[in-house]
Protein backbone atom coordinates (compact mmCIF):
# COMPACT_ATOMS: atom_id res chain seq x y z
CA UNK A 1 0.00 0.00 0.00
CA UNK A 2 1.08 3.74 -0.96
CA UNK A 3 2.53 5.12 2.41
CA UNK A 4 -0.03 7.31 3.57
CA UNK A 5 0.70 10.90 4.70
CA UNK A 6 0.40 11.94 8.50
CA UNK A 7 -3.49 12.86 8.65
CA UNK A 8 -4.71 13.67 12.30
CA UNK A 9 -6.82 16.87 11.73
CA UNK A 10 -10.09 17.46 11.05
CA UNK A 11 -10.61 20.62 8.95
CA UNK A 12 -13.77 22.56 9.06
CA UNK A 13 -14.14 24.90 6.62
CA UNK A 14 -16.71 27.95 6.67
CA UNK A 15 -15.86 30.06 3.83
CA UNK A 16 -17.88 33.36 5.22
CA UNK A 17 -18.73 36.41 2.86
CA UNK A 18 -18.00 34.49 -0.35
CA UNK A 19 -18.68 37.56 -2.37
CA UNK A 20 -17.76 39.72 -5.19
CA UNK A 21 -15.54 42.12 -3.72
CA UNK A 22 -16.89 46.02 -4.81
CA UNK A 23 -20.50 44.69 -4.76
CA UNK A 24 -21.22 45.80 -1.53
CA UNK A 25 -23.42 43.67 -0.13
CA UNK A 26 -26.12 46.26 1.47
CA UNK A 27 -29.62 44.61 2.09
CA UNK A 28 -32.69 46.79 2.58
CA UNK A 29 -35.95 45.55 2.49
CA UNK A 30 -35.02 42.50 1.16
CA UNK A 31 -34.08 38.92 1.93
CA UNK A 32 -31.14 37.58 2.15
CA UNK A 33 -30.74 33.79 0.80
CA UNK A 34 -27.98 31.87 3.32
CA UNK A 35 -26.38 28.82 0.85
CA UNK A 36 -24.21 26.27 2.73
CA UNK A 37 -22.26 24.21 0.44
CA UNK A 38 -20.94 20.92 2.35
CA UNK A 39 -17.65 19.50 1.34
CA UNK A 40 -17.60 16.07 2.99
CA UNK A 41 -13.67 14.34 3.12
CA UNK A 42 -14.18 10.56 1.97
CA UNK A 43 -10.56 9.91 1.80
CA UNK A 44 -9.70 6.43 2.84
CA UNK A 45 -8.05 7.72 6.06
CA UNK A 46 -11.71 8.54 7.51
CA UNK A 47 -12.17 4.63 7.88
CA UNK A 48 -9.92 5.37 10.46
CA UNK A 49 -10.92 4.95 14.13
CA UNK A 50 -11.16 8.36 16.06
CA UNK A 51 -11.55 7.65 19.64
CA UNK A 52 -14.77 5.34 20.12
CA UNK A 53 -15.83 5.66 16.35
CA UNK A 54 -14.94 5.23 12.96
CA UNK A 55 -14.27 8.70 11.80
CA UNK A 56 -16.21 8.64 8.61
CA UNK A 57 -19.11 7.21 10.51
CA UNK A 58 -19.24 9.60 13.52
CA UNK A 59 -18.38 12.79 10.96
CA UNK A 60 -21.76 11.47 8.70
CA UNK A 61 -24.19 11.22 11.84
CA UNK A 62 -23.40 14.47 13.46
CA UNK A 63 -23.74 15.76 9.89
CA UNK A 64 -26.74 14.11 8.97
CA UNK A 65 -28.21 15.45 12.99
CA UNK A 66 -27.39 18.81 11.65
CA UNK A 67 -28.71 19.11 8.72
CA UNK A 68 -31.90 17.86 9.98
CA UNK A 69 -31.87 20.53 12.26
CA UNK A 70 -32.15 23.03 9.41
CA UNK A 71 -34.18 21.75 7.39
CA UNK A 72 -36.68 24.10 8.52
CA UNK A 73 -34.45 27.25 8.09
CA UNK A 74 -36.71 30.11 5.59
CA UNK A 75 -34.30 31.35 2.88
CA UNK A 76 -31.94 28.91 3.17
CA UNK A 77 -30.40 26.66 0.67
CA UNK A 78 -27.96 23.34 0.86
CA UNK A 79 -25.30 21.44 -1.49
CA UNK A 80 -23.22 18.98 -1.17
CA UNK A 81 -19.49 17.89 -2.48
CA UNK A 82 -17.70 15.21 -1.26
CA UNK A 83 -13.85 14.79 -2.35
CA UNK A 84 -11.87 11.65 -2.46
CA UNK A 85 -14.69 9.82 -2.73
CA UNK A 86 -14.62 8.20 -6.23
CA UNK A 87 -11.56 6.70 -6.75
CA UNK A 88 -9.03 4.54 -4.59
CA UNK A 89 -6.01 5.25 -3.87
CA UNK A 90 -4.29 1.92 -5.96
CA UNK A 91 -2.94 2.40 -8.17
CA UNK A 92 -2.62 5.51 -8.04
CA UNK A 93 -3.85 9.12 -6.37
CA UNK A 94 -6.17 10.73 -8.19
CA UNK A 95 -5.96 14.39 -7.40
CA UNK A 96 -8.87 15.53 -9.23
CA UNK A 97 -11.03 13.52 -6.97
CA UNK A 98 -13.95 15.68 -5.99
CA UNK A 99 -17.49 15.84 -7.28
CA UNK A 100 -20.63 17.87 -6.97
CA UNK A 101 -23.68 15.62 -5.58
CA UNK A 102 -26.52 17.73 -4.41
CA UNK A 103 -26.51 20.86 -6.10
CA UNK A 104 -28.47 24.21 -4.34
CA UNK A 105 -32.13 24.28 -4.06
CA UNK A 106 -34.46 24.78 -1.46
CA UNK A 107 -35.94 22.03 0.60
CA UNK A 108 -33.68 19.68 0.00
CA UNK A 109 -32.40 18.69 3.26
CA UNK A 110 -33.76 14.91 2.93
CA UNK A 111 -31.84 14.35 -0.61
CA UNK A 112 -28.50 15.35 1.17
CA UNK A 113 -29.13 13.12 4.05
CA UNK A 114 -29.57 10.43 1.93
CA UNK A 115 -26.85 11.36 -0.76
CA UNK A 116 -24.22 11.59 2.61
CA UNK A 117 -25.37 7.84 3.53
CA UNK A 118 -23.99 6.09 0.50
CA UNK A 119 -20.40 7.82 0.71
CA UNK A 120 -17.47 5.78 1.63
CA UNK A 121 -13.81 6.61 1.93
CA UNK A 122 -12.15 5.49 -0.91
CA UNK A 123 -8.92 7.68 -2.20
CA UNK A 124 -6.25 10.95 -1.21
CA UNK A 125 -7.46 14.64 -0.17
CA UNK A 126 -7.01 17.41 -2.87
CA UNK A 127 -7.97 19.77 -0.55
CA UNK A 128 -6.51 22.95 -2.70
CA UNK A 129 -8.08 21.68 -5.90
CA UNK A 130 -11.51 21.08 -3.86
CA UNK A 131 -11.69 24.38 -3.08
CA UNK A 132 -10.96 25.53 -6.65
CA UNK A 133 -13.61 24.08 -8.00
CA UNK A 134 -16.47 24.62 -5.07
CA UNK A 135 -16.68 28.32 -6.39
CA UNK A 136 -17.85 27.59 -9.55
CA UNK A 137 -21.33 25.61 -7.29
CA UNK A 138 -22.38 29.19 -6.57
CA UNK A 139 -24.19 30.80 -9.34
CA UNK A 140 -24.28 34.53 -9.54
CA UNK A 141 -26.54 35.79 -6.54
CA UNK A 142 -26.81 39.98 -5.49
CA UNK A 143 -28.84 39.00 -2.12
CA UNK A 144 -27.11 35.84 -1.06
CA UNK A 145 -24.75 35.08 2.16
CA UNK A 146 -22.33 32.31 0.78
CA UNK A 147 -20.94 29.71 3.31
CA UNK A 148 -18.72 26.36 2.57
CA UNK A 149 -18.18 24.03 5.45
CA UNK A 150 -15.33 21.45 4.28
CA UNK A 151 -14.96 18.45 6.74
CA UNK A 152 -11.49 16.37 6.25
CA UNK A 153 -9.38 14.61 8.74
CA UNK A 154 -6.51 15.30 6.92
CA UNK A 155 -3.73 18.38 5.65
CA UNK A 156 -3.55 18.35 1.60
CA UNK A 157 -2.27 16.10 -0.05
CA UNK A 158 -1.80 16.35 -3.77
CA UNK A 159 0.81 18.90 -3.11
CA UNK A 160 -1.97 21.60 -3.77
CA UNK A 161 -1.48 25.19 -2.19
CA UNK A 162 -4.93 25.53 -0.04
CA UNK A 163 -3.09 29.29 0.95
CA UNK A 164 -2.35 29.92 -3.14
CA UNK A 165 -5.95 29.01 -3.93
CA UNK A 166 -7.61 31.37 -1.47
CA UNK A 167 -5.42 34.16 -2.92
CA UNK A 168 -6.33 33.19 -6.78
CA UNK A 169 -10.44 33.14 -5.70
CA UNK A 170 -9.73 36.65 -3.72
CA UNK A 171 -8.07 38.03 -6.74
CA UNK A 172 -10.88 36.66 -8.69
CA UNK A 173 -12.93 39.02 -6.54
CA UNK A 174 -14.09 35.51 -3.65
CA UNK A 175 -13.27 36.49 -0.58
CA UNK A 176 -12.51 32.80 1.95
CA UNK A 177 -12.40 33.02 5.49
CA UNK A 178 -12.31 29.23 6.76
CA UNK A 179 -13.03 27.33 9.78
CA UNK A 180 -9.87 24.83 10.79
CA UNK A 181 -10.42 22.31 13.54
CA UNK A 182 -7.65 20.14 14.25
CA UNK A 183 -8.03 16.71 16.12
CA UNK A 184 -5.10 15.14 17.72
CA UNK A 185 -1.61 15.99 19.70
CA UNK A 186 -0.36 17.85 16.71
CA UNK A 187 -0.74 21.87 16.14
CA UNK A 188 -1.49 21.93 12.36
CA UNK A 189 -2.58 25.83 12.77
CA UNK A 190 0.54 26.65 11.00
CA UNK A 191 -0.62 25.08 7.49
CA UNK A 192 -3.80 26.82 7.38
CA UNK A 193 -2.79 30.47 8.95
CA UNK A 194 -2.87 31.95 6.29
CA UNK A 195 -6.71 30.63 4.97
CA UNK A 196 -8.44 31.02 8.25
CA UNK A 197 -8.33 30.02 11.95
CA UNK A 198 -7.81 27.11 13.61
CA UNK A 199 -9.72 25.23 16.60
CA UNK A 200 -7.87 22.59 18.52
CA UNK A 201 -10.55 19.98 18.89
CA UNK A 202 -8.68 16.46 21.22
CA UNK A 203 -12.48 14.92 21.96
CA UNK A 204 -15.20 13.65 19.43
CA UNK A 205 -17.47 14.65 22.07
CA UNK A 206 -16.47 18.48 21.05
CA UNK A 207 -16.95 18.10 17.17
CA UNK A 208 -20.49 18.25 17.10
CA UNK A 209 -20.18 21.36 19.55
CA UNK A 210 -18.21 23.36 17.44
CA UNK A 211 -19.83 22.80 14.05
CA UNK A 212 -22.92 23.76 15.58
CA UNK A 213 -21.07 27.03 16.59
CA UNK A 214 -20.21 27.58 12.95
CA UNK A 215 -23.52 26.94 11.62
CA UNK A 216 -25.24 29.78 13.80
CA UNK A 217 -22.47 32.01 12.72
CA UNK A 218 -23.49 31.16 9.02
CA UNK A 219 -27.27 31.29 9.56
CA UNK A 220 -27.66 34.36 12.13
CA UNK A 221 -26.15 37.07 9.15
CA UNK A 222 -23.37 39.12 11.13
CA UNK A 223 -24.37 42.94 9.86
CA UNK A 224 -22.32 46.30 11.15
CA UNK A 225 -23.20 50.13 10.36
CA UNK A 226 -20.47 52.42 10.32
CA UNK A 227 -21.11 55.61 11.87
CA UNK A 228 -19.29 58.43 10.42
CA UNK A 229 -18.93 60.89 13.31
CA UNK A 230 -19.37 64.45 12.29
CA UNK A 231 -18.00 67.69 14.67
CA UNK A 232 -21.38 67.74 16.39
CA UNK A 233 -20.92 64.04 17.85
CA UNK A 234 -23.60 62.23 14.89
CA UNK A 235 -23.60 59.87 12.26
CA UNK A 236 -24.35 62.28 9.37
CA UNK A 237 -20.81 61.92 7.37
CA UNK A 238 -21.66 59.81 4.14
CA UNK A 239 -20.50 59.40 0.36
CA UNK A 240 -17.21 58.35 1.21
CA UNK A 241 -15.79 55.26 -0.10
CA UNK A 242 -14.56 53.02 2.81
CA UNK A 243 -12.28 49.81 2.50
CA UNK A 244 -12.21 46.47 4.96
CA UNK A 245 -8.70 44.93 5.30
CA UNK A 246 -7.61 41.43 7.37
CA UNK A 247 -5.92 43.12 9.89
CA UNK A 248 -3.81 39.62 10.97
CA UNK A 249 -2.63 40.16 6.30
CA UNK A 250 -3.34 42.96 5.35
CA UNK A 251 -5.40 41.37 2.35
CA UNK A 252 -8.18 43.21 1.12
CA UNK A 253 -11.65 42.05 2.03
CA UNK A 254 -14.41 44.78 1.12
CA UNK A 255 -14.80 47.82 -0.53
CA UNK A 256 -18.18 49.78 0.08
CA UNK A 257 -19.51 53.43 -0.70
CA UNK A 258 -20.63 54.51 2.48
CA UNK A 259 -24.90 55.42 2.34
CA UNK A 260 -27.53 56.67 4.38
CA UNK A 261 -30.75 55.02 3.77
CA UNK A 262 -34.28 56.38 3.32
CA UNK A 263 -34.00 57.38 7.02
CA UNK A 264 -31.07 59.13 7.23
CA UNK A 265 -28.94 56.70 9.02
CA UNK A 266 -26.08 54.25 8.05
CA UNK A 267 -26.75 51.71 5.60
CA UNK A 268 -26.29 48.28 7.26
CA UNK A 269 -23.87 45.94 5.28
CA UNK A 270 -23.32 42.19 5.85
CA UNK A 271 -19.73 41.51 6.76
CA UNK A 272 -17.74 38.11 8.24
CA UNK A 273 -17.55 38.15 11.76
CA UNK A 274 -14.11 36.31 11.92
CA UNK A 275 -11.84 38.35 10.50
CA UNK A 276 -10.19 40.71 12.99
CA UNK A 277 -10.80 44.17 10.52
CA UNK A 278 -8.43 47.31 9.74
CA UNK A 279 -11.01 50.23 8.96
CA UNK A 280 -10.15 53.14 6.01
CA UNK A 281 -12.52 55.69 5.31
CA UNK A 282 -10.85 57.24 1.81
CA UNK A 283 -11.75 60.99 3.54
CA UNK A 284 -9.39 63.78 2.22
CA UNK A 285 -7.21 62.71 4.22
CA UNK A 286 -8.37 59.12 5.76
CA UNK A 287 -9.13 57.90 8.86
CA UNK A 288 -8.98 54.64 9.71
CA UNK A 289 -9.63 52.52 13.09
CA UNK A 290 -8.07 49.02 14.09
CA UNK A 291 -8.53 45.98 15.49
CA UNK A 292 -12.59 45.85 14.71
CA UNK A 293 -13.77 42.97 15.47
CA UNK A 294 -17.49 41.70 15.63
CA UNK A 295 -20.09 39.97 17.47
CA UNK A 296 -21.04 37.18 15.39
CA UNK A 297 -25.42 37.23 14.63
CA UNK A 298 -25.30 40.58 15.92
CA UNK A 299 -25.77 44.24 14.56
CA UNK A 300 -22.60 45.91 15.31
CA UNK A 301 -21.98 49.32 14.95
CA UNK A 302 -18.45 50.90 13.96
CA UNK A 303 -17.42 54.57 14.92
CA UNK A 304 -14.85 56.57 13.49
CA UNK A 305 -14.80 60.50 13.90
CA UNK A 306 -14.65 62.02 10.23
CA UNK A 307 -16.58 65.62 10.54
CA UNK A 308 -15.98 67.48 6.56
CA UNK A 309 -16.38 70.55 5.29
CA UNK A 310 -15.24 71.76 1.70
CA UNK A 311 -12.97 73.99 0.26
CA UNK A 312 -13.85 75.58 -2.86
CA UNK A 313 -11.58 77.46 -5.58
CA UNK A 314 -12.82 80.28 -7.95
CA UNK A 315 -11.46 82.62 -9.99
CA UNK A 316 -12.65 86.86 -9.46
CA UNK A 317 -12.44 86.85 -13.41
CA UNK A 318 -11.61 84.68 -16.77
CA UNK A 319 -9.29 81.81 -16.06
CA UNK A 320 -6.35 82.04 -18.77
CA UNK A 321 -4.82 79.53 -17.11
CA UNK A 322 -5.36 76.06 -19.39
CA UNK A 323 -6.02 73.90 -16.24
CA UNK A 324 -4.79 75.86 -12.94
CA UNK A 325 -4.03 73.21 -9.86
CA UNK A 326 -3.66 73.59 -6.32
CA UNK A 327 -1.93 71.42 -4.21
CA UNK A 328 -3.30 70.43 -0.84
CA UNK A 329 -1.22 69.84 2.32
CA UNK A 330 -2.53 69.21 6.10
CA UNK A 331 -0.69 72.45 8.12
CA UNK A 332 2.32 71.93 8.81
CA UNK A 333 3.30 68.75 6.86
CA UNK A 334 5.09 68.16 3.24
CA UNK A 335 2.98 65.72 1.92
CA UNK A 336 0.92 66.37 -0.67
CA UNK A 337 -3.10 65.33 0.35
CA UNK A 338 -4.91 66.52 -3.01
CA UNK A 339 -4.82 68.30 -5.99
CA UNK A 340 -7.92 70.08 -6.66
CA UNK A 341 -8.44 72.21 -9.64
CA UNK A 342 -10.12 76.34 -9.90
CA UNK A 343 -13.60 76.34 -9.71
CA UNK A 344 -14.13 72.73 -8.34
CA UNK A 345 -15.12 71.66 -4.54
CA UNK A 346 -13.85 68.91 -2.38
CA UNK A 347 -14.60 67.75 1.08
CA UNK A 348 -11.95 67.56 3.61
CA UNK A 349 -11.78 66.34 7.45
CA UNK A 350 -11.94 69.50 9.72
CA UNK A 351 -9.17 71.33 10.60
CA UNK A 352 -6.45 73.61 8.49
CA UNK A 353 -4.16 73.02 5.31
CA UNK A 354 -1.31 74.86 3.52
CA UNK A 355 -2.41 75.11 -0.37
CA UNK A 356 0.19 75.92 -3.17
CA UNK A 357 -2.02 76.84 -5.97
CA UNK A 358 0.44 76.56 -9.86
CA UNK A 359 0.03 80.08 -11.29
CA UNK A 360 2.94 82.06 -12.69
CA UNK A 361 4.07 82.83 -9.76
CA UNK A 362 2.92 80.07 -7.40
CA UNK A 363 0.49 81.33 -4.72
CA UNK A 364 1.12 79.90 -1.40
CA UNK A 365 -1.30 79.97 1.34
CA UNK A 366 -0.95 78.77 4.56
CA UNK A 367 -3.55 77.42 7.86
CA UNK A 368 -6.91 77.54 5.56
CA UNK A 369 -9.51 76.70 7.87
CA UNK A 370 -12.15 74.09 6.77
CA UNK A 371 -15.27 73.68 9.10
CA UNK A 372 -18.05 71.11 9.41
CA UNK A 373 -20.34 71.35 6.80
CA UNK A 374 -19.01 74.74 5.64
CA UNK A 375 -17.46 76.01 2.50
CA UNK A 376 -14.33 77.56 2.36
CA UNK A 377 -14.00 79.73 -0.75
CA UNK A 378 -10.21 80.47 -1.89
CA UNK A 379 -10.78 83.71 -4.95
CA UNK A 380 -7.78 83.64 -7.18
CA UNK A 381 -7.08 86.70 -8.38
CA UNK A 382 -7.58 86.47 -12.48
CA UNK A 383 -4.28 86.55 -14.39
CA UNK A 384 -3.12 88.77 -17.09
CA UNK A 385 -2.12 87.41 -20.98
CA UNK A 386 1.70 88.44 -21.98
CA UNK A 387 2.78 87.48 -25.56
CA UNK A 388 6.54 87.83 -25.32
CA UNK A 389 7.82 87.58 -29.07
CA UNK A 390 11.72 87.34 -29.61
CA UNK A 391 13.36 88.44 -33.04
CA UNK A 392 15.59 84.82 -32.88
CA UNK A 393 15.97 81.76 -31.24
CA UNK A 394 17.68 81.31 -27.70
CA UNK A 395 17.14 81.26 -24.36
CA UNK A 396 14.89 83.24 -22.09
CA UNK A 397 13.77 83.60 -18.92
CA UNK A 398 11.08 85.44 -16.02
CA UNK A 399 11.13 86.81 -13.68
CA UNK A 400 9.34 88.64 -10.57
CA UNK A 401 10.80 91.75 -9.31
CA UNK A 402 10.17 91.86 -6.20
CA UNK A 403 11.27 94.85 -4.34
CA UNK A 404 14.29 95.20 -6.56
CA UNK A 405 15.10 90.84 -5.73
CA UNK A 406 14.81 88.80 -9.12
CA UNK A 407 12.54 86.13 -8.39
CA UNK A 408 12.37 83.13 -11.34
CA UNK A 409 9.06 81.83 -12.54
CA UNK A 410 9.77 80.48 -15.41
CA UNK A 411 11.99 79.17 -18.57
CA UNK A 412 10.90 79.87 -22.13
CA UNK A 413 10.90 77.73 -25.26
CA UNK A 414 14.31 78.91 -26.79
CA UNK A 415 13.12 77.28 -30.22
CA UNK A 416 9.58 79.29 -30.37
CA UNK A 417 9.58 82.87 -31.32
CA UNK A 418 6.59 83.41 -29.60
CA UNK A 419 5.13 82.62 -26.58
CA UNK A 420 1.87 83.54 -24.65
CA UNK A 421 1.85 82.98 -21.12
CA UNK A 422 -0.90 83.62 -17.95
CA UNK A 423 0.93 85.66 -15.38
CA UNK A 424 -0.59 86.97 -12.30
CA UNK A 425 -0.22 90.75 -11.61
CA UNK A 426 2.93 91.78 -10.64
CA UNK A 427 6.00 93.64 -12.05
CA UNK A 428 8.55 91.43 -14.33
CA UNK A 429 12.19 91.15 -16.05
CA UNK A 430 12.01 88.86 -19.63
CA UNK A 431 16.07 87.89 -19.66
CA UNK A 432 16.96 87.25 -23.13
CA UNK A 433 19.92 86.19 -25.77
CA UNK A 434 19.92 85.33 -28.98
CA UNK A 435 21.13 81.31 -29.67
CA UNK A 436 23.44 82.22 -32.35
CA UNK A 437 24.97 85.54 -30.40
CA UNK A 438 28.32 84.17 -28.17
CA UNK A 439 28.76 87.32 -26.09
CA UNK A 440 26.98 88.37 -22.69
CA UNK A 441 26.99 91.88 -23.63
CA UNK A 442 24.05 91.02 -26.08
CA UNK A 443 21.85 89.98 -23.40
CA UNK A 444 18.08 91.87 -23.05
CA UNK A 445 16.25 92.78 -20.21
CA UNK A 446 13.66 93.95 -20.74
CA UNK A 447 10.86 95.06 -18.02
CA UNK A 448 7.07 94.94 -18.14
CA UNK A 449 4.16 95.02 -15.89
CA UNK A 450 0.96 92.62 -15.84
CA UNK A 451 -2.62 93.32 -14.82
CA UNK A 452 -5.21 91.31 -13.88
CA UNK A 453 -7.02 90.36 -17.27
CA UNK A 454 -5.13 92.50 -19.48
CA UNK A 455 -3.29 91.30 -22.26
CA UNK A 456 0.75 92.62 -22.85
CA UNK A 457 3.26 92.48 -25.36
CA UNK A 458 6.65 92.50 -25.00
CA UNK A 459 9.06 92.59 -28.18
CA UNK A 460 12.28 91.82 -27.50
CA UNK A 461 14.18 93.59 -30.57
Amino acid sequence: MKKRFAKSILFLAALLGLSYSGKAQIQQKQHITTRVLFIFDASFSMSDTWQQHVKIDYAKQILTELIDSIRNVPDLQLALRTLGADYALNPERNCQDTRLLVPFAANNALKIEYAIKSIEPRGTTPIAYTLGKCADDFTPCDHCHDVIILLTDGIEECGGDPCEVSKQLHAKGINLRPFIIGIGNEDFSGAYSCVGKFFDVKQEENFKNILKIVISQALNNTTAQVNLIDAGGKPTETDVAMTFYDQTTGRRIYNFMHTLNEYGNPDTIYLDPNITYHVVVHTIPEVEKENVTLTAGKHNVIGLDAPQGYLHFAMNGENNYKSLAVLIKKHGEDKTLNVQYVESTEKYITGKYDIEILTLPRIYESGIKVSQSATTTVTIVAAGQVTITKPYAGPASIYEDDGGKMVWVCNLDKNILSQIIALQPGNYHVVYRPQDVKQTAFTIDNSFKVESGLSTIVNLQ
